[in-house]
Formats: structure tokens, sequence, C-alpha cells
């Protein structure tokens, strides 16, 4: 019987060009670019040019020969850089921007993250010739240096961070990023001639929507230069935290792409535009790792498909709402979800938060708008794969009595047992179909609330998929797994919040859990008016530096002769005319053929494109070596590089914490302190209670001793592993832990007290004082003038003679050679 072919292998391309040192001369701008490891250099040269002139050496280089290319070149000036950023022109020259420092936030599996703390440009041409610029050049230059880079952008030298860890996974089925699918045929990894185990190197296609330096790389494109000069950026948040489940650490790392389509801040950029992207959009991944077995989850936030805004000319908290273009036929609404469905596949659970009874219209616009268009687009869709719309007015049950958390958590676990999640290990892999997308008015505060309690449920699933927890298990509040979690999101949504509206979070998780302390309120106002300052003054200006950074506003090519700055709107930068209306598409066809075809499926994850695809033949090769890439074992580093993750703080209170077990999925007990001032009846209550606790240490401690195992046996009954993960004390050492015995416990609380037994004469009573004996239970003696000095025999006292002698001049018998000497040494046959 013929075997079957083995499955192929597919390992990513690991960047070749990590580290950049810039020499610039009079003539030219040199770029040497390396690997880590300082082994293999490429070569760039920029012409200092008014045009952008780029010459890239197609020979590569060792370290001994790009020595001698370096010190024939009379540079005036070098400095260090991690990777290009890209290039810009505004009125005259380009300029280059480059990575010069870098931190690491996280890893997925051995593939580091980092994110740039600094950068620098550098302008092409000379500084002689700053007399003859453009006077608007230096303003546009502070314009786009508003973007602040070292704040939140992303990289990674090996991992495609553009795409998820189930893309990612994928296997690959074109090749060439023009590559046609609607008329090719897909790679077939089922060959029957195909016997041995095959492996590729394979070079990931970003997605573009999350690559916020797209518009700085193009110039780089059209050169046609390696692709490892290209460094791609993605815009939000990057975290990483850990717990320890009995030792074995267990990563969480949450990962935050927010879209550059369509991107601006609060008020400035509402609904959609007409090609689909919502504001605000922002795909947030929880990636979930033991070191062996991977894990994740995706969910979406989004502004209401449609065509809204809200007049901010008058000075008001709650700018009116209005629908600006009507859509009766849902055109803009289907072009957002036709894109979700080709990356997610379904279904799609739309989790609306939006009021819907009101006293006077406002948020409840946006309601009626989003539940007619999912109405009318369901009439499309096969029954399996019809947009689920829920709704959950947070604030109304926020004000009653009812428990928002407990109703979300209900929410997510209906909402992912329909989607799934994504887990792979060596034996198993199972695929995330559908995603789950929140939304609000903002969709800052209760949209991070809600993703939070999507998160907490979809911990539990993956840590149940690992073997850490039961089916049925559920991860309860102020536990130390939920904790770090709710820090996690606490912190993304803080993040965001900045980046979108201007000001940190307001409404916060805790203020939802009705655990917040009351000052907090205090906090809260302080952020309302720090985003309304910021809305109402710096909006304007953030906007134009994010259109100017995107390309959406290309200086030099403005023909009219109109600034940005003059602009008194952006809509034409943002609604571009050729992606407007599509007159010739069906409205009842909103979604593509293509997409009908892998329906419930993800259509990017069915038909994965990828850049190069490479046959390899050995794991040894540097392009696809992880594990050297990540362990720098002959490099000195700092602690902050040597430290793979960042551990998140978490939210906790200074007060002590009681606890009888060490699992990080149960709640802790907290202790509460007396107040300084307290009620008659308080008071008497505390003396009597200490009058009662006024026994010896001897009461106290065997009181506690009692209260700690009882509140163990009954913490046993209730167990949140899998059999398989923890087993018992009896089936792993033979014995039951028990209550000790009388004469263990009158030892044991001889010898608490030790330290006032010992003094007799501060003693009041008469009795005699009975010794202590504490046998030693092992072999080594507890006092030192019980240890005995060893002896050393004569035949291992010649041995180390000989290896002395050995050290110092390994021939020093002429009799042998070295080699025999060592041979005898290492087997010990040294004569007598």
């Amino acid at each position: 019987m013929a075997s079957k072919p083995g499955k192929p292998k597919f390992f990513p391309v690991i960047s070749s060009i990590q580290k950049i040192r810039v020499y610039e001369t009079k003539t030219n701008i040199q770029l040497i670019g390396s690997n880590d490891k300082e082994t293999r250099f490429r070569i760039l040269q920029i012409a200092r040019s008014p045009e952008l002139h780029i010459y890239e050496d197609p020979n590569e280089y060792d370290l001994k020969e790009i020595r001698k290319i370096i010190s024939n070149i009379k540079y005036s000036k070098s400095i260090s850089a991690y990777g290009i950023v890209g290039f810009v022109r505004f009125l005259e020259t380009y300029y280059v921007i480059l990575v010069t420092k870098r931190h690491k936030v996280g890893f997925i599996g051995n593939h580091i993250i980092y994110t740039i703390k600094d950068t620098t440009i550098y302008k092409i041409t000379p500084d002689s010739s700053k007399n003859s610029s453009n006077p608007f050049e230096s303003k546009y230059l502070r314009m786009f240096m508003n973007v602040d880079l070292s704040s939140n952008f992303y990289f990674s030298y090996s991992y495609d961070l553009t795409r998820t860890l189930q893309h990612n996974f994928s296997v690959p089925k074109f090749v060439g990023e023009n590559a046609d699918v609607t008329v090719e045929e897909p790679l077939d990894w089922n060959n029957e001639c195909e016997r041995e185990d095959r492996m590729y190197a394979y070079r990931s296609t970003s997605r573009k929507k999350f690559v916020w330096n797209e518009f700085l790389l193009q110039p780089m494109q059209k050169k046609v230069l390696h692709k490892d000069w290209m460094l791609e950026l993605i815009h939000g948040f990057i975290n990483q935290s850990a717990i320890s489940v009995f030792g074995l650490p267990i990563y969480v790392c949450l990962i935050a792409r927010r879209s550059k389509n369509f991107a601006g801040t609060r008020f400035l950029k509402r609904g959609a535009n007409c090609c689909g992207d919502v504001a605000n959009e922002v795909e947030t991944e929880q990636i979930v790792s033991d070191g062996q077995r991977l894990s994740s989850f995706v969910q979406l936030r989004g502004s209401v498909p449609a065509h809204w805004s809200q007049d901010i000319s008058k000075m008001v908290p709650k700018p009116p709402i209005s629908l600006d273009i009507p859509d009766p036929f849902a055109e803009t609404a289907g072009k957002h979800f036709e894109k979700l469905l080709f990356h997610y596949g379904a279904p799609i659970i739309v989790l609306n938060l939006v009021k819907r009874k009101e006293k006077r219209k406002h948020e409840s616009i946006l309601t009626d708008e989003i539940m007619m268009n999912v109405e009318y687009l369901n009439q499309f869709l096969p029954a399996n794969c019809k947009i689920r719309y829920t709704h959950f007015d947070m604030a109304r049950k926020n004000r009653s009595d009812k428990n928002v958390m407990e109703a979300l958590d209900g929410k997510g676990k209906t909402s992912i047992a329909m989607t799934g999640i994504f887990y792979t290990d060596n034996n198993e892999t199972c695929y995330q179909t559908g995603i789950i997308r929140t939304n609000c008015v903002d969709c800052l505060d209760r949209t991070n609330t809600a993703q939070f309690a999507m998160g907490r449920s979809a911990l539990a699933l993956q840590l149940h998929k690992m073997g850490f927890l039961k089916a049925d298990s559920r991860l309860e509040f102020d536990s130390d797994c939920v904790t770090m979690l709710e820090s996690l999101y606490e912190i993304q949504g803080d993040t965001l919040a900045l980046q979108y509206g201007g000001s940190q979070l307001v409404h916060r998780i805790k203020t939802y859990r009705k655990t917040s302390a009351w000052m907090s309120q205090g906090s809260e106002v302080v952020q309302n008016l720090s985003r309304y300052y910021s809305n109402t003054f710096s909006d304007q200006e953030k906007q134009q530096s994010i259109n100017l950074f995107l390309g959406l506003y290309i200086p030099y090519e403005n023909d009219n002769g109109e600034h940005l700055w003059d602009m008194t709107s952006d809509y034409n930068l943002h609604n571009p005319i050729e992606n407007g209306i599509d007159k010739e598409k069906q409205l009842t066809m909103w979604y593509s053929d293509l997409i009908r075809k892998y329906l419930p499926q993800a259509t990017s994850n069915c038909t994965k494109i990828v850049k190069e695809l490479i046959r390899i033949h050995s794991l040894d090769l540097e392009m696809i070596d992880l594990y050297s890439n990540y362990h720098l074992t002959y490099k000195v580093t700092s602690l902050e590089e040597n430290i793979a993750y960042q551990i998140s703080q978490f939210a906790r209170n200074s007060m002590a914490t009681y606890r009888t077990h060490f699992s990080p999925f149960e709640p802790t007990k907290r202790a509460t302190q007396p107040t300084a001032t307290k009620t008659t009846s308080s008071i008497e209550s505390i003396s009597s209670s200490d009058e009662a606790d006024s026994t010896s240490d001897e009461d106290d401690t065997h009181s506690s001793l009692k209260l700690s195992i009882s509140d163990q046996r009954q913490s046993e009954k209730k167990s949140y592993f899998d059999d398989n993960v923890l087993k018992d004390c009896k089936s792993i050492y033979g014995f039951e832990l028990e209550h000790p015995d009388k004469e263990s416990m009158a030892k044991y609380k001889t010898y608490v007290n030790f330290q006032k037994k010992s003094h007799p004469i501060a003693e009041k009573s008469d009795k005699k004082l009975k010794p202590i004996v504490l046998e030693s239970t092992g072999i080594y003696k507890d006092s030192s003038y019980e240890v005995q000095e060893p002896k050393v025999t004569e035949s291992d006292r010649h041995k180390y003679e000989n290896y002395c002698k050995l050290i110092i001049n390994p021939e020093y018998d002429e009799s042998c050679s070295s080699s025999d000497i060592i041979e005898k040494y290492i087997n010990f046959k040294f004569d007598d």
C-alpha cells in the first residue's frame, strides 16, 4: 500500500536587513544593511539630488569585504538604524525616514515584535540648498512630524503583523502579488507524486489596510529594490503579559491593528466613506501561547457603516447626529460587510451598544439605520451565513440594578460558540469562521468594555483547548487571570482613545462592574474635559497631519495651488471619485461570486497569496532559522533587550491578599482594614473581639491552620483544572495530605514561640521550660561543628596533580603525546 505524501511545511522568510549603517558624503548617502548576526551585507546608494535616484548593489558581501568598502568611503557623518520607514517629498526634495531606536514589546512563538522608540529624518539634498527652499517646505515638514512615529508603531522582521495568526498559518494557494484568484488555479498540495516531506520558505503578502507607511514605501517599490529593505509598520497597540499555572507560564498577547482607511480624529471622521471603510476601525487579536501550542481570537470595532456626522460648530457636549447621504439600498454598508465576509467569513455578529429608546432622538438614529441596513442585506445571503444583529443598550443596563458584565458574558459565550477560535498544535487545528463586530457611537468606552467581556469568554475557551480548564469552567473576576486580561484591555482602551478621541477612557471596565471608587468620578470629569478640548482645538491640525502622512494629500502634485491647511473639507481625499458608487453592480448581489464560493470560510484564507515561494531542503538555513534569530547567545545585550516581553502592571490595590491556593483562575480574598473613626457599637465589637483574640499566639496559629486547611478542602471540591493537567497528591506521591497530629502540632507551637521562651527572666511563670530538640531529616547536619573534613585518597591526589600539570603544560611527559595524556585523564587510566 502506497504511503500518503507528507504535509508540506511552510516557514516565513526572516528579513536579511535588520541593522543599517548610514554614511553621509557630499555626493550620496550610502546605506549598508546587514542581518542581526552581521554576516551578510547589502549596499544601497541614494544620490543627493532633488529627484530620487536609488541604486542597489545586486551583490551580497561578507564582513571582510564590507570592511574594505567602508574604509574607502570618505564620509562626514554616520548613524546606526534598524530599518527604513520610507521616503517622502513635499514641494522640493525627498526625505528618508529611518528607525534609530527600537524596543521589544512581545513575541509570538520565536517571532520578536518591536516598537519604534525614535526616528530620524534625512534631507537627501545637501544642506547648502536651504537658502533657496520654498517657504512652505518647513511647514509641511513640521506637519508631517506631528505624527509621532515613536508612539504605538510596531514592526517585526519575521512575522506579518498586518495579518492574523490564523491567516499566517494558512496554506499558500497563489504566488505573486498580482495573482488573479478568480482566473488562476490554486496550488494543489495533495499531489500524489510528491512522496517526501516538502518544505518551503515564503514571503507574506501584507494587508495594505493596516500598513501605515504604505505611501512612504512606494518610491522603493517603484525602484524594484530588495524586499528586505522595506519595513512595514502597523499602528495601534501591542502588549503582552503572562500568567503562571503552577510554574508554567501562559503568555497572552493583545494586538490592536488600526485601519489607515478613513482614519482620523473623533468628530472629523464619523460613519463610513463611499468605499465601505468605517471610522475608528480596529482589529483586535488575542493570542494565547504556552510555548508549544498557539490560539487566537479576533474581534472588530468600528463606526456605524453609514454616511453620518455630528455638527461641532455649536459648543454643546453632545452635538446632534445627522445622516448626510441617504442610502436606501445599503450600498455603503454592503461594501463594508463584503470586506468582512472576504477576510473573516460568516457569520458576522453585529453587537450594537447604541441606545434604542430615547425621549429625544439622538443615538437611536444610528440604531435605526444599522438595523434597516442589516435587514436589507440579509435578504440576499444564505440562511447559514446571515448577519446576526444583537442590540444591547449598555448605558440603560448600567443605570439599572442589572449586572452589565454578566449579561455581556452571556452574549459573549453565545457569539463565540458560533464563530469559534483558532487553535493549532502538532495534532489538531481548528479555525475561527466569522467575527464579532462591536460598536457604540465613538467605539471607545462601551466598546472596550464589551470587547473585554468577549475576550474573557474567549480566553476561557482558549485555556480549555490547551487543557488548563474544564469545558464548563468560567474565569472569575478578581482572579489573577482576569485581572491580567482586564489590565491589558484597559491599556488598549486608553491607547486607542488617545489616538481617536484625544483623551483616555472616560468610562472604564470597573465603571460597568460598579467596583470603581467614588473618587474616580472626578477623573471621569477631567477626561471628559480633556476630550472636549482636544476635539475642539487640536483635532483639525491632527487630521491634516494624518492626511499628509498617509499620502491622501500630496503637496507637489497639487495643481490648483491650494495648500492642505487652506482646504475647508477633506471629503474628496477620503472619498475618491473612482472608488465611489458602482452603478454597474447589481443591488441584490452586494457580495462577489468568489466570496459566495467559499462561504462560510474566509476567502482570504482559502485563497492565500504570497509574494515568493522557495523550495528548501534544510532547516539550518539562516533565512528561516527562527531559533537563532530569537536566541542571540553570542551577543551582549542590555536587560531590557534580554527580557522578551513586558509584564503589564496588574490592577491591584495595596491591601493584603489572603489565599489558600495559588490557582490563577480563582478569585482572591482581600483583607479589609478598619478605618480610623468608628461608632461606639463598632468599637465595642472590636474590643470584644480583641479580648477574644488576646489569647496566646499558639491558639492563633492553631486556629489559622485549621481555617486554611478547611478552606483548602473546600477549594478542592471546586476544581478548575482538567484531571489530565493536575493530578492529586495520592496518585503522584502515594500519600494524602492530613492534619498534623498533636505531638507535631505541639512541637510546632513551641517552635513558633521560640523567641519568647528563649528569655526565661521575662517570664512570670515558674514553670520549667522544656528544651526544644529539632532533629534533622536530611543527610546534612544543622551545626557546622558536626561537619567532618573529607578524606582524600592518594589515588585522587595523584589524579589531581596530573590534572594541574596538564593545564600548565599538556606535554610535560616527553614519552607521551598530549592527546594520549588527555585521553588517559578523561578515561581515568592513570596508574595509582
